[in-house]
């Protein structure tokens, strides 16, 4: 299992608590997490399912590379954590 965990800044808008979810990928893992909390997709993904330009997506403490088809492998014990990105100037 993999524990999701989002960033204060989403739980202010969406209820998203932390879970435990199998798979393999970082977009089995998202996926699962969405058939439980639906209405987090939107908040983490574009229409095409890929993720949002101002979300930054971690496993561990590396940021994925794999942002359109959410490709990159995760393991057991793995932790993803969901925030939102800075941006401006």
């Amino acid at each position: 299992m993999v524990e999701v965990t989002f960033a204060k800044a989403f739980r202010r808008h969406v209820d998203c608590p932390t879970a435990s979810v199998p798979g393999g990928t970082v977009g089995e893992v998202l996926a699962g997490y969405f058939d439980r909390r639906p209405q987090v997709r939107g908040y983490v993904l574009d229409d095409a399912g890929a993720v949002r330009r101002h979300v930054a997506v971690f496993v561990n403490d590396d940021l994925i590379t794999d942002r359109a088809s959410l490709g990159d492998t995760v393991a057991a014990g793995d932790r993803i954590h969901v925030f939102q990105a800075l941006s401006g100037g």
